[in-house]
């Protein structure tokens, strides 16, 4: 049985998480980025999760801080805080590193990490995915993966307040 402490140590500081970027790129590793709020994990999160691990060797997910996913989404969320967030995230066995952060776009954090691949779901385009001209600039590239049609947080929200 694996040591559950290793879950926890999947999530990052921006520090932290520059030095262990470091490590994988000196090992040669493609380091993938995606971010999102991952409020309530869904059937769509694991398949985008999913296709942006493919797309590497290492996958890093961004979360959004409950701050920021207050200003973007209202006050009624995040359902979840953003350390059960980050630990769920963390607990799938495709992702290797969670960092949460505070702004409302993950600019700072990519501009950090400078991914090999940036991911995001197909509700974005390349012009409206943040960070994709700083990492297509460095060498990289920027994935858009399909969405699991009918399914989100929102409906499942919806779904619950209508039962």
């Amino acid at each position: 049985m694996r040591n559950a402490n290793s879950i926890i140590q999947k999530i990052s500081t921006l520090e932290k998480i520059q030095l262990q970027v470091n490590r994988w790129k000196l090992l040669g590793k493609k380091i993938v980025f995606t971010n999102g709020v991952f409020d309530i994990l869904h059937e769509g999160h694991i398949a985008s999760l999913s296709s942006a691990a493919s797309f590497g060797d290492v996958l890093i997910v961004g979360v959004n801080a409950d701050s920021s996913v207050k200003r973007l989404k209202g006050d009624s969320r995040p359902i979840n805080n953003q350390d059960a967030r980050a630990l769920l995230l963390a607990s799938l066995v495709i992702t290797d590193a969670v960092i949460i952060f505070e702004e409302d776009t993950p600019l700072n954090l990519i501009q950090h990490i400078m991914p090999d691949v940036l991911v995001k779901g197909g509700d974005y385009t390349i012009e409206q995915i943040v960070g994709a001209k700083e990492v297509t600039a460095n060498g990289g590239e920027v994935k858009i993966v399909p969405l699991v049609e009918g399914i989100s947080t929102t409906a499942i929200i919806q779904k619950i307040a209508t039962s």
